[in-house]
């Protein structure tokens, strides 16, 4: 079956974006879920709670269709970085990821027809920052990039002049793994449309 359309329950630009990029329709219907901290969780359990809760509260109302929902967490030595408070905790966050290696964990779950449990699936990769001093985190936070992004960094804006390796899935860290979702959907029936 080719799949036209999905609906995304979320409301990043940067999810809609990517899935866009594959060809097909997005109807973006964000899930209201407020993503809330739990320190008795580690990072990936984290992101895999999000993305769940996230597609529950939007795919009762679309049955017959594809729905997904993602969610990424930051993670620092077992420390889950969300989206920065404000400009001190933006500026904490990148001193502790400054010159060293962190992972980035996107989960993202996917409601199919036919199907009653989601699918869900969570990737990791690794991103080694190059050590960063106090004037070029400052700029960084002074661009306004870091505050609607986890670990208060986007690798695909200005942050790429911050970031020395990737080991994994740079979409990951984007926010949204597509190779596992194309597998995913493939092993579900569904194909992607045909470039025109």
């Amino acid at each position: 079956m080719t799949l036209r359309d999905v609906v995304l329950a979320s409301e990043s630009p940067r999810r809609a974006a990517l899935l866009r990029s594959l060809g097909i329709g997005v109807d973006v219907i964000p899930s209201g879920y407020a993503e809330p901290a739990d320190p008795s969780a580690t990072p990936p359990e984290l992101a895999v709670r999000h993305a769940r809760a996230k597609l529950d509260a939007v795919r009762s109302a679309h049955p017959d269709r594809v729905v997904v929902a993602a969610d990424t967490v930051v993670d620092v030595d077992g420390e889950a970085l969300g989206k920065p408070a404000d400009i001190p905790d933006a500026m904490r966050m990148l001193t502790l990821l400054s010159g060293r290696v962190h992972r980035v964990h996107t989960a993202y779950s996917l409601s199919l027809p036919g199907r009653e449990q989601p699918l869900e699936r969570l990737c990791t990769t690794a991103v080694l920052f190059h050590p960063l001093d106090p004037d070029e985190i400052d700029a960084y936070v002074a661009s306004g990039e870091p505050f609607d992004k986890a670990g208060a960094y986007g690798i695909q804006g200005r942050a790429a002049a911050l970031v020395a390796s990737i080991d994994g899935d740079y979409f990951t860290v984007v926010g949204f793994p597509l190779g596992a979702f194309v597998r995913d959907l493939r092993s579900s029936g569904f194909l992607l449309p045909s470039a025109k």
